[in-house]
C-alpha cells in the first residue's frame, strides 16, 4: 500500500484508531494521578524519520521514552515520550511528593521503577483499546525505557521499520495536564504492510 495516498477515509479511521487508544490511555492515567486529565485531537502524518525527531524538539532533546514493540496480527511500534520536566510532574502526582529523576548526576531507581510501571500501565491501555476496536491481536513487548536525546532514542526503537520504509506513519495524540506542565505523548507506528489488515478488518477499502 502507498502510504502517499491514503484517502481521506483511511485517515479519518487511523485518527479515531489514535483517539480511541489514547482516550483509554488518559483514563487510565486519570486513575492514577487522581486528577483530570486533558487529550488533543489526534493527528495523523507521514513523516520521514528526521521530521519525526523535529516533533519531539529535534534530536538533542533530552526525553524520557517508554517503546513497545508490538507483533501479533497488527505488528508495529508504540511511544510514550516524556521530557524530563514532564516525567518528574507525573512522579510528584504518583507519589504526591516533588520527585526528581535525576539527583547528583544519578538516576533514581524507584522513579524509573514508577515511569516504567506508568508506562506500562498506560501504553497497555492504549493497545488493549485499539486491539478490541480492530479486531485484531497486538501482543506488547515489555516496555523498554531509556533516558537519552531523542534522535539516540529512535534511531535504536526504529531501526527495523527504517528498513521496510523511509517515511512512518504517526498517529501522535497528546495527553496530560496541559495547565501544570504535563504534556505525554503516545506515537503509535502501524508497520506500513500492517494497513490494508487494519483497514480491512475495519471494512475500509483498500486499493490493493
Amino acid at each position: 500500500m502507498n502510504i502517499h495516498k491514503l484517502s481521506s477515509v483511511q485517515l479519518d479511521v487511523l485518527k479515531e484508531i489514535g483517539n480511541i487508544g489514547a482516550g483509554n490511555a488518559a483514563t487510565s492515567m486519570a486513575k492514577l494521578i487522581q486528577k483530570q486529565i486533558d487529550m488533543d485531537v489526534p493527528s495523523v502524518d507521514i513523516v520521514t524519520f528526521d521530521e519525526m525527531i523535529d516533533m519531539i524538539g529535534g534530536p538533542e532533546q533530552l526525553i524520557v521514552s517508554m517503546y513497545f514493540d508490538i507483533t501479533g496480527e497488527a505488528p508495529g511500534t508504540v511511544y510514550f515520550i516524556l521530557t524530563i520536566e514532564e516525567a518528574e510532574i507525573l512522579l510528584s502526582q504518583m507519589f504526591a511528593e516533588n520527585r526528581k529523576l535525576i539527583q547528583n548526576g544519578e538516576v533514581d531507581d524507584i522513579s524509573i521503577s514508577a515511569l516504567q510501571e506508568s508506562g506500562n500501565i498506560l501504553t497497555g491501555s492504549y493497545l488493549t483499546a485499539l486491539a478490541d476496536f480492530i479486531k485484531l491481536s497486538m501482543q506488547p513487548s515489555i516496555p523498554y525505557l531509556s533516558i537519552d536525546m531523542a534522535g539516540a532514542v529512535l534511531t535504536a526503537g526504529l531501526t527495523e521499520l527504517l528498513h521496510i520504509s523511509d517515511y512512518a506513519i504517526v498517529i501522535n495524540t497528546a495527553i496530560g495536564e496541559t495547565h501544570n506542565g504535563l504534556n505525554g505523548h503516545f506515537f503509535y507506528l502501524p508497520n506500513p504492510d500492517t494497513l490494508p489488515t487494519i483497514f480491512t478488518a475495519l471494512g475500509v477499502k483498500t486499493d490493493d
